[in-house]
């Protein structure tokens, strides 16, 4: 595969992601909801797991026993550190399975290791094999062309989006001298959801997405807080201070004028 096909393979993957989310999340919610933190109709953590299966386990794909368990590891892996690098990046958790028996940090779950094992061998037994014939009977340059587009409505959707997704952590940090985080998160909800129609697309899609605040970063904004509660107070007291300088003043020189009177 040449690089257009892999860039196509990835937006294809990540469309059937997509596809796959919007069904779970009817199925659990009972509604349609436009899942992903992008824009447009894609996924793009299924297509990077596509890619990484199609390059890593197609080797293997002789062995379905061993395709299967090296399809749940890996897929549970890149769940596991694109959850992590999220939370790091935008202090939100866009998915959390606390409340699932066997998680491990409520980043990934036993209960979804098997279905990531099976669409390891969807990917490389039906998906890969029908996408490759279908690239086979394509032009190339045409190829090229639909690539290229896609690529630049994606690369703008991604700008766009991680805008969007930098508001969670800004808005979060208005609300740090906070201790409770559900608290927070709910402050944090009311805030983006008046604002951009993109913006509540966002919160619609992820539904319980948390604002994660650390006990650290509350216990530095609150020392900032007091310290500007402390310099606003001095700031008072000095003009308070300064008030009754003149007073003084204007008093002592009444006195004064009041003694050559006399």
């Amino acid at each position: 595969m040449n690089l257009s096909e892999m860039f196509l393979l990835f937006i294809c993957y990540s469309f059937i992601g997509w596809i796959i989310e919007v069904i779970y999340e009817y199925f659990v919610n009972g509604k349609l909801v436009n899942r992903g933190f992008l824009i447009g109709p894609y996924c793009p953590i299924y297509g990077v797991g596509g890619l990484i299966a199609t390059i890593t386990l197609t080797s293997h794909k002789d062995s379905i026993i061993i395709l299967f368990v090296m399809s749940m590891f890996m897929f549970a892996l890149l769940e596991y550190f694109t959850s992590y690098l999220m939370e790091k990046l935008f202090k939100a958790r866009w998915w959390d399975y606390s409340n699932y028996r066997f998680n491990i940090n409520g980043r990934i779950c036993l209960e979804t290791l098997v279905p990531f094992g099976l669409l390891g061998c969807f990917a490389i037994y039906i998906v890969n094999p029908s996408f490759k014939f279908l690239f086979s009977l394509a032009n190339p340059q045409v190829l090229n062309i639909i690539a290229t587009v896609i690529a630049i409505f994606f690369v703008l959707d991604v700008i766009l989006s991680l805008k969007i997704i930098s508001s969670f952590k800004n808005t979060a940090m208005c609300f740090l001298k906070k201790d409770n985080t559900e608290e927070i998160t709910k402050k944090v909800k009311e805030v983006l959801l008046n604002k951009s129609v993109w913006t509540r697309r966002l919160m619609k899609a992820f539904p319980k997405v948390k604002a994660v605040i650390s006990s650290i970063n509350i216990d530095f904004i609150k020392t900032k807080l007091d310290l500007k509660l402390t310099r606003k107070e001095l700031k008072q007291t000095k003009k308070e201070l300064h008030k009754k300088e003149k007073e003084l003043k204007k008093k002592a020189k009444e006195i004064e004028r009041n003694k050559k009177w006399r």
